[in-house]
């Protein structure tokens, strides 16, 4: 499923890159927001999401899990995701609780495991303002 979008079954839907290490949250969150009619690409790390980001594929929101291992982290990828594409909205996922992080996030944070009402509240809470 890297770098690959299923075609959305609602063109009015935003796009949206999931970035996550854990291969089985990433196909679940990705499952939830393509049958919420979302376009949806997949990267399992920071270095997959960069070649998507770089490329021309339409993406309207950053889904990114904070803390990756062995790799840059979701604060960074966020960070280099903007200075690419300005109008790129993101939503965080973090399974840990780190202190201090509110300073640098771009956008909302869920808690996982991720409420799948709530992250498609969240998502179109954030793809609306």
């Amino acid at each position: 499923m890297d770098g690959t979008a299923p075609k959305s079954t609602d063109p009015g839907k935003a796009h949206i890159l999931v970035v996550e290490d854990d291969a089985t949250l990433g196909q679940a969150l990705c499952k939830v927001l393509t049958h919420e009619g979302y376009g949806v690409v997949f990267a399992s790390d920071f270095r997959s999401a960069l070649e998507i980001l770089e490329g021309d594929q339409q993406l309207d929101l950053l889904l990114v899990d904070i803390v990756m291992p062995n790799s840059v982290n979701g604060l960074a990828l966020a960070r280099m995701a903007r200075l690419r594409r300005r109008n790129l909205r993101v939503v965080y996922v973090s399974g840990y609780n780190i202190p201090g992080v509110e300073d640098e996030l771009l956008g909302p944070i869920l808690r996982k495991p991720v409420d799948e009402r709530l992250l498609i509240e969240e998502i179109e809470k954030v793809l609306a303002a």
